[in-house]
């Protein structure tokens, strides 16, 4: 923008500057023919009247050169009666025609003549023959045009620098406010944009501002709201785990305290993640080891698996992966995964999960099965696009991925069913 309203300055700068030096070298040049004419005029008017002072034709030839080599204004030859010329000798009929008339005028052309006769009335008048080239007509125009071509560019020059001053003023809140709210999307809400600036970018800048604000209190409203669902949660889990006491099966006592102890996990999390001001700033910033925290959800889910006779094969690195997820994060997305093969396979379904290392640095989550499969990806598709649920938890999963940078992949594994590809970003070091 800054760039265009100073090339529309230079623009329209150019043209008004364009518009007055025309006329005006138009006009130097007529002063100064008008100038020369006047000049040749005005010296043939000296030698007429010395020669009507002067006795004999050596004594006026003697003025006549004295004068002429003082500056000479124009090459000036005196016609006399009798004949006699002094002077460069020229046959002109204009001479005739000036003495005939008994009138001055002047011929225009290349070059031009200034025909002056002596006093009028006179029987016998006297006539110079005043020849002015076209150096001397024009004497001066090149230099003076030259000074006001100069004016006119430092003119222009002052223009386009006055009309980047006036874009850069005019554009600066504009980039103020990109990146203000540039922060308000990557970061906290509580950053204010600038209202300075012409009107209008002080009127989209207060109501930034204010939507700023509105969706402060929305987000704060959500976050109360599902800390104080949270904080009902823990009734009934508390409950649980008083149940759990009175289960006389030591095995099935202990499956059930795991559980419990996870839910309260899961809802401690969710209690976290509400009072946090900024989830994607906070998952963003943390990092985890993701072979030891998948490692460590795949030995919780192996009871599981075992009693439902379902083979489960995982292969993890031989080295830490860290990613950009946090712990918590990365552990909910892992028991969304396998929970989601428990809960849509037959028992007995064999699960595979592999962790690998890709070339960028990214780290790579796969959990196949050998299943039915997953529905249609155009069904899943659709449910991410009009923000609704899959069914499956793949939404938690998604969101996740592209909170750290990666990517979520779904397709036919080569066990026969669902294929789930996690992409990870790697975290900073």
């Amino acid at each position: 923008m800054r760039g265009r309203v100073t090339l529309l300055a230079a623009a329209i700068g150019s043209a008004v500057i364009l518009a007055f030096l025309v006329p005006l070298a138009l006009l130097l040049r007529t002063l100064a023919e008008d100038r020369a004419v006047a000049a040749a005029t005005s010296q043939s008017q000296i030698l007429l009247a010395v020669a009507q002072t002067e006795q004999g034709t050596a004594a006026i030839e003697r003025q006549v050169s004295t004068l002429v080599g003082v500056k000479p204004a124009a090459i000036v030859s005196l016609y006399m009666p009798g004949g006699v010329i002094v002077g460069p000798r020229v046959d002109d009929p204009g001479v005739e025609q000036a003495r005939r008339q008994n009138r001055s005028w002047t011929r225009r052309g290349e070059p031009t003549v200034v025909y002056t006769v002596s006093v009028a009335g006179n029987p016998a008048p006297l006539v110079a023959r005043a020849e002015i080239s076209e150096a001397q007509l024009h004497q001066g125009v090149g230099r003076a045009l030259a000074i006001v071509g100069l004016l006119g560019l430092a003119l222009l020059v002052v223009a386009v620098v006055a009309a980047h001053l006036t874009a850069r003023r005019i554009t600066a809140p504009l980039h103020a406010l990109a990146v203000a709210a540039d922060q308000m999307r990557d970061g906290p809400l509580d950053s204010a944009v600038p209202e300075e600036g012409p009107k209008e970018v002080v009127a989209v800048a207060a109501a930034l501002n204010r939507l700023a604000e509105r969706v402060r209190q929305l987000v704060a409203s959500e976050r109360d709201a599902v800390a104080d669902l949270s904080h009902r949660l823990r009734t009934p889990v508390t409950a649980l785990r008083l149940d759990t006491e009175f289960v006389d099966d030591p095995d099935v006592a202990e499956r059930l305290r795991a559980h419990v102890t996870q839910l309260e996990r899961t809802v401690d999390a969710i209690v976290h993640d509400a009072r946090r001001p900024s989830r994607s700033g906070q998952m963003t910033a943390a990092s985890s080891d993701v072979g030891k925290v998948v490692g460590e959800r795949v030995s919780f889910w192996s009871a599981l698996a075992e009693d439902q006779g379902r083979p489960l094969r995982l292969a993890l690195p031989d080295r830490p992966l860290r990613a950009r997820l946090s712990t918590n994060d990365l552990a909910d997305v892992v028991d969304v995964l396998i929970d989601n093969v428990f809960a849509h396979t037959e028992e007995g379904t064999p699960v595979e999960i592999w962790v690998v290392p890709r070339a960028d640095g990214a780290v790579v989550l796969t959990v196949e099965d050998a299943g039915p499969g997953l529905p249609s990806i155009d069904i899943i598709e659709r449910g991410k696009s009009n923000a609704g649920s899959t069914g499956l938890g793949l939404d938690i999963v998604r969101r996740a991925a592209v909170a750290s940078g990666g990517s979520l992949e779904l397709g036919r594994s080569r066990l026969g069913g669902a294929l789930v590809r996690l992409v990870l970003g790697r975290a900073d070091d």
